[in-house]
C-alpha cells in the first residue's frame, strides 16, 4: 500500500562478507518465490567456514575490496556481530597488515566482526610473537588463509631506506632492510622517491611470505597439505585497490 513499510520480521538483515559463498545456493532456489527473505547469521559460523576453499575466502576479500571502492560497502550490524560472536569465533583468514591508520584491512575490505584474526606491526613484518599468532589461528582455529597486506607511501618502508635509528624502532627497521637491498629498480633509490617506497614495500610483502614458510614448519605444513593459503597483497592509498598476488 502507498506510504506503508515492511514488517520489521520482513526486513533483510546484513549479508555478511563471508556469507556470500555458503548461502549462494539456497539464495537462487528462494529468489524465485516471491516474498521469500532469508535470515542471515550476524557471525560466519564454523559450517559456512568449511564449505569454502581458502580460494573462496581469497575471492570474497576481492569482492569486498570491489564493494569500498565502490562505496557499496555491507550495511554492518556491528551489534549483531558482537553478540553472535561472543560465544565462539570461526574466521576465516588472518591478516598481517602495517600499523598505518590509512590501511584498516577490516574496513578496506568490507569484513566484519568475527571475520579474520588481524595482526598489526609497522612494515608488516613477521616476528616470533606474530608467527606464534598465526599458528593459533591456523591450526588451533581452523583459518584458511594467510594475508601479508603492505601498501604504497608505507612510513616503515622509508625509515628502512633511510637506515632510521630511533630505539626500538631501530631494531624494527633492520628486519625491513633486506627487502630495500633485495629490490631491483632502476632509478633514485630514496625515501622521497615513491615508486621505489612502493616497490621496496611489495618486496618486503614478498620476503615475509617467504619468511612465514620458512621460519614456521606448521604453516608450510598446512599451505604443502592444502589446508590454507599463504598469500600477498599491497593495498593503494590512492586508489582503494587491494592487488593480491600469491
Amino acid at each position: 500500500m502507498p506510504g506503508s513499510t515492511l514488517p520489521e520480521k520482513n526486513k533483510l538483515p546484513r549479508r555478511g562478507f563471508f556469507k556470500i559463498t555458503a548461502i549462494a545456493t539456497a539464495t537462487s532456489a528462494l529468489a524465485m518465490a516471491p516474498g521469500w527473505h532469508l535470515a542471515y547469521a550476524a557471525a560466519l559460523t564454523k559450517e559456512q567456514r568449511k564449505k569454502m576453499t581458502p580460494d573462496d575466502i581469497l575471492a570474497q576479500m576481492k569482492k569486498g575490496n570491489q564493494r569500498f571502492r565502490q562505496g557499496k560497502e555491507s550495511p554492518h550490524d556491528y551489534l549483531a556481530q558482537q553478540k553472535a560472536s561472543a560465544k565462539g569465533q570461526f574466521p576465516a583468514a588472518v591478516i598481517l597488515s602495517c600499523v598505518d591508520s590509512r590501511a584498516p584491512a577490516e574496513t578496506i575490505m568490507d569484513l566484519g566482526i568475527g571475520d579474520t584474526f588481524n595482526a598489526r606491526v609497522a612494515g608488516n613484518i613477521a616476528n616470533d610473537d606474530i608467527l606464534g599468532s598465526m599458528e593459533f589461528a591456523c591450526k588451533v582455529m581452523g583459518a584458511k588463509v594467510v594475508l601479508v597486506m603492505g601498501h604504497t607511501s608505507c612510513g616503515a618502508i622509508k625509515g628502512a631506506i633511510d637506515n632510521v635509528q630511533l630505539g626500538n624502532l631501530t631494531g624494527l627497521l633492520a628486519r625491513i632492510r633486506p627487502a630495500v637491498d633485495a629490490t631491483q629498480y632502476q632509478g633514485e633509490r630514496t625515501a622521497t622517491n615513491y615508486p621505489f617506497v612502493d616497490a621496496v614495500a611489495r618486496k618486503n610483502v614478498e620476503m615475509t611470505m617467504v619468511d612465514i614458510r620458512k621460519r614456521s614448519p606448521v604453516l608450510a605444513e598446512m599451505e604443502t597439505s592444502g589446508a590454507i593459503k599463504i598469500a600477498g597483497s599491497m593495498y593503494n592509498l590512492e586508489s582503494g585497490v587491494v592487488d593480491f598476488f600469491a
